[in-house]
């Protein structure tokens, strides 16, 4: 069994799926750390039982919290970290501390449109194909190596919402998926 923990900030939609996703293998979700006091993925995490932890940057030092979150992966002995709307850049203190551990999700076909506002981008630039980037975390914004992309071609009456709503579907479908086949090849190492 190998131990993954999720950081989020927002809403939890990609923190639900990991999760329920993992529950059905050998693996778990240890621990779910958030940025946000009033994140709704608390509640996601209460429902489906996963222990988290509230760790703020506001008038900290980057490298403070950066610290407390260290000591949090490590106490909960995981192995794995996924960013699941995570919206922060992480410092070579943790990057080198959990190198290649740390894998993200973009809502767009990096290295095109990297940032808070993938999707817009995406869809305001009229490119034809849009996806999703799982890449592992580096410290620049989503410039980590790219380990999975999946895209599809935009219909011709796309609008914004239903491009949002297919990047989640992909999302939702491949980020557990990918996150899985690297629980199952560190299982072997541990």
């Amino acid at each position: 069994m190998a131990n993954i923990a999720v950081l989020a900030s927002g809403s939890g939609s990609n923190f639900q799926s990991i999760t329920e996703a993992i529950n059905k293998t050998e693996h778990k979700v240890v621990c779910l750390i958030c940025d946000r006091k009033d994140a709704y993925v608390f509640e996601r995490a209460k429902v489906l039982g996963i222990k988290s932890y509230y760790v703020p940057y506001y008038k900290r030092e980057k490298e403070d919290v950066e610290k407390e979150i260290d000591q949090i992966l490590s106490s909960s002995e995981c192995h794995l970290v996924a960013l699941a709307g995570f919206m922060r850049i992480f410092s070579s203190y943790i990057i080198d501390r959990w190198s290649n551990k740390i894998i993200n999700i973009h809502p767009s076909l990096l290295p095109k449109y990297p940032g808070a506002h993938g999707i817009e981008e995406s869809y305001y630039s009229g490119d034809l194909e849009m996806g999703v980037t799982i890449h592992y975390v580096d410290t620049g914004m989503d410039t980590g190596p790219v380990i999975y992309q999946e895209s599809f071609t935009r219909r011709e009456n796309e609008t914004l919402e239903s491009a949002e709503e297919e990047i989640h579907k992909i999302e939702h479908r491949a980020y557990p998926e990918i996150l899985i086949k690297k629980l199952d090849s560190i299982n072997k190492t541990v």
